[in-house]
């Protein structure tokens, strides 16, 4: 028996990011100058600099539970739309209208999110800290994530046919944590 979830009145967390296939990182951080990342604030960003934080692990899509006392509970049940080998949103140009409780992004709704996973690009740069080794703007390669077993690949299964009961068991403590497998010596060299 699982005591302290919310209540299906109470919020409950979907949030979608960036779903355009990675492109070409930005400039290599191997330049004079600090990488856009270390030198700007999440207000700062354009838009290319913005969506190229997101490291595509789809933590963010996972169901979440906040507790009364603010605790954010993940699952391993990922949102309808997210695509769990690719960890994109299947449908981000209209994953609001499909799927209501997604939460967009933004400097200022970024001011008041907690369930976003501490390995996040968005709150590592809020925070004030640096994107960890296996981050494509980093390693210069979208795969890294998923190597770094950072991603969600091979440890979710879809919302689809899921009821709410079903859901609320499936409690995991992975996607809040840090842990990532040891960087390769030839990580982070482009």
């Amino acid at each position: 028996m699982i005591i302290g979830l919310v209540s299906a009145h109470q919020v409950f967390y979907s949030v979608a990011l960036p779903v355009q296939p990675w492109s070409s990182p930005l400039p290599p951080t191997s330049t004079v100058k600090k990488p856009f990342w270390q030198r700007k604030t999440l207000e700062q960003l354009n838009k290319r600099e913005w969506e190229s934080l997101c490291d595509g692990c789809g933590r963010c899509c996972l169901n979440k539970y906040e507790e009364d006392s603010g605790e954010i509970l993940y699952t391993d049940v990922a949102c309808k739309l997210l695509d769990t080998q690719s960890c994109r949103c299947s449908n981000y140009r209209q994953r609001q209208k499909l799927v209501p409780d997604c939460i967009s992004l933004t400097p200022q709704t970024m001011r008041d999110m907690s369930c976003l996973p501490p390995t996040c690009g968005y709150r590592l740069v809020q925070e004030g800290k640096n994107l960890y080794w296996w981050h494509p703007l980093v390693s210069g390669r979208a795969e890294t994530v998923h190597e770094a077993k950072i991603s969600v690949r091979g440890r979710v299964v879809s919302e689809v046919g899921l009821s709410e009961a079903e859901i609320e068991v499936r409690l995991v403590r992975w996607p809040q944590t840090k842990t990532a497998v040891k960087r390769p010596k030839a990580a982070g060299k482009g």
